[in-house]
């Protein structure tokens, strides 16, 4: 398996991962000039905007360590063209999380950055 393929199959484990928990998938790999998000999720009136992260070992650091302050930028950014696209922009909660993969391991960080 490629990286890519590697990916698109942690993400999708991702989302079932909260589909499971009572979450709404609303779209997944959301792309625009500004960014990219991984998941789109609704749960209990909030938008919440997932980046997934994965690592198959912790040689190369914790797989969550990789949302640094530039990708988490883009990710607001992307979020808001989302946002303004749905027409959710004025009244709609949302929150940043990341769901880090490490090795079969799932850890959900819920507002994991602020926009």
């Amino acid at each position: 398996m490629n990286n890519r393929s590697i990916g698109a199959s942690k993400e999708r484990e991702a989302a079932e991962y909260l589909a499971a928990r009572g979450y709404r998938i609303l779209e997944q790999n959301f792309h625009c000039r500004r960014g990219e998000i991984d998941i789109i999720a609704w749960q209990n009136g909030m938008v919440v905007f997932v980046e997934v992260k994965y690592r198959s070992g912790k040689k190369s650091g914790m797989p969550g360590e990789a949302v640094n302050k530039t990708k988490q930028r883009r990710i607001v950014c992307a979020a808001k063209q989302y946002l303004m696209q749905e027409g959710l922009w004025e009244q709609t909660a949302c929150r940043f999380d990341v769901i880090a993969i490490c090795g079969d391991e799932i850890v959900h960080y819920r507002n994991a950055f602020l926009s």
